[in-house]
């Protein structure tokens, strides 16, 4: 499954057959999906694609249809949960942070984990917590993304064209065509208000960041020595004491490093970004809100899971699955109901459910969770 290209590196050299190795990043907890999604069930573990399936399965077989090979990168206490979605990995194509440290020390990790068995290879991230629909679509994106960053020396990202003017995602702006398919990333920007995603929306040039990225494992090395050279030295030393066995230190020393997303270190700072814009469909389940836009809604506008009564309701979300759920006369909440614990509040607050697991976790209800 390798990407067969012809390289535009100094002294030439022919076609080289090029490796691509996925890695799916699977951490963190979720934890605007809580009550559902927890420390013993983070987010990537549940079904919430509509399959039935937990979210990291299927990123994983989506992985596997276009990779050589595939590593999962998380943290070591998240090793028992990827374990349990998918026994067949082996642990030598687990990547362990010892603790979560932002996508910076996450890639940097894995680029130096990876690079010195496979110097020649194209590492491609998938995470793990999307819901993408359209295999062939998905295959087309990312071989055009593989082979031009095998070719080109470039980081490519993968952009989506957006279809609705949201505020809950980041935007690439790529103006400008660039080699074969691809276009020449000019600013990444944050989440933008409605009148700015409006904009973007009809100007055209701009594109969801899907955080699906490929490089040569050297380049991204080389780009992170040259933007982030802090994480860099930190790294080096991490991974130094961790191949020596010396995991206390190497625990201690990755505790240390600065904490930044991997947009704003290098992506941001980089003159070597293409972007290969994607039309499949795609969502990152972010919030209830955005959960129920992948369930089916009924004629009053509900999304619902589980047994429910509801009487004079609408454009509500109603999730249970232990026992009867009723309503009367509500509009636009969102009812997410488990074992121990059950969660009530407008719709449109969906982004403030993070401020309860923060409650929680000052007021040391750690069962919680």
């Amino acid at each position: 499954m390798g990407v067969d290209v012809a390289r535009e590196r100094a002294g030439g050299g022919g076609r080289v057959l090029t490796r691509t190795i996925a890695v799916i990043p699977a951490g963190g907890a979720g934890t605007r999906l809580w009550p559902r999604s927890r420390r013993s069930t983070p987010k990537h573990a549940l079904p919430l694609g509509g399959g039935g399936r937990p979210l990291l399965r299927d990123a994983y077989e989506r992985a596997t249809a276009v990779a050589d090979e595939v590593f999962i990168l998380t943290e070591d206490g998240q090793r028992e949960i990827i374990a349990g979605v998918l026994p067949e990995v082996d642990p030598a194509h687990m990547i362990m942070e010892p603790l979560a440290r932002g996508t910076t020390n996450a890639y940097g990790l894995a680029a130096l984990t990876l690079v010195e068995r496979n110097p020649d290879a194209v590492m491609l991230t998938l995470p793990a917590d999307h819901v993408v629909r359209g295999k062939a679509q998905v295959a087309r994106a990312v071989r055009t993304a593989v082979s031009t960053a095998a070719r080109t020396e470039s980081i490519v990202a993968i952009g989506l064209k957006p279809t609705f003017p949201s505020t809950g995602l980041g935007y690439i702006h790529a103006p400008r065509r660039g080699p074969a398919g691809t276009y020449r990333v000019a600013r990444f920007v944050e989440k933008p208000d409605i009148a700015t995603a409006r904009r973007f929306l009809k100007s055209g040039g701009y594109y969801w960041n899907l955080a699906w990225f490929s490089w040569l494992l050297p380049v991204f090395v080389e780009e992170l020595e040259r933007h982030a050279p802090h994480h860099m030295k930190g790294l080096r030393q991490v991974v130094e004491a961790r191949n020596a066995g010396n995991l206390q230190a190497a625990a201690e020393l990755y505790a240390k490093l600065p904490v930044e997303v991997v947009d704003r270190s290098v992506m941001e700072k980089t003159d070597r970004l293409l972007l290969v814009p994607a039309e499949f469909e795609w969502a990152d389940i972010g919030n209830w809100a955005e959960l129920a836009e992948q369930v089916r809604s009924d004629a009053s506008g509900n999304s619902v899971e589980g047994e429910s009564i509801l009487i004079d309701t609408r454009n509500s979300v109603v999730l249970g699955d232990r026992r009867l759920i009723a309503a009367i006369g509500l509009e636009d909440l969102i009812i997410v109901d488990t074992e121990d614990a059950l969660l009530v509040c407008p719709r449109s607050r969906a982004q403030d459910v993070k401020a309860v697991v923060d409650a929680l976790r000052r007021a040391g209800k750690t069962q919680y969770l």
